[in-house]
């Protein structure tokens, strides 16, 4: 498995450059991105996040507790679905 390093990822992250760091599938780093917390950047249509932004709320999932549940408009996400 080839390993990259944070500073390998663009400044701006989609949702393909998330599935790959987490390890996850491309539908669940949506649902990521989705969460309350998550700093997410919307142009128009598109959800992106800054590189910088996302590795300090990544950090962050492992030094605190979380709720176990919650929301952003209309979607529901549980902590537990990407184990961090």
């Amino acid at each position: 498995m080839n390993q990259r390093m944070k500073s390998d990822y663009p400044l701006i992250l989609k949702a393909e450059h998330i599935s790959e760091i987490i390890g996850c599938s491309k539908r669940v780093a949506y649902e990521v991105m989705d969460r309350a917390d998550f700093p997410l950047v919307r142009m128009g249509r598109l959800k992106r996040v800054e590189r910088e932004a996302f590795f300090e709320w990544i950090g962050s999932q492992t030094r605190q507790p979380q709720p176990s549940m919650e929301t952003r408009g209309d979607q529901r996400w549980t902590k537990n679905v990407i184990g961090i």
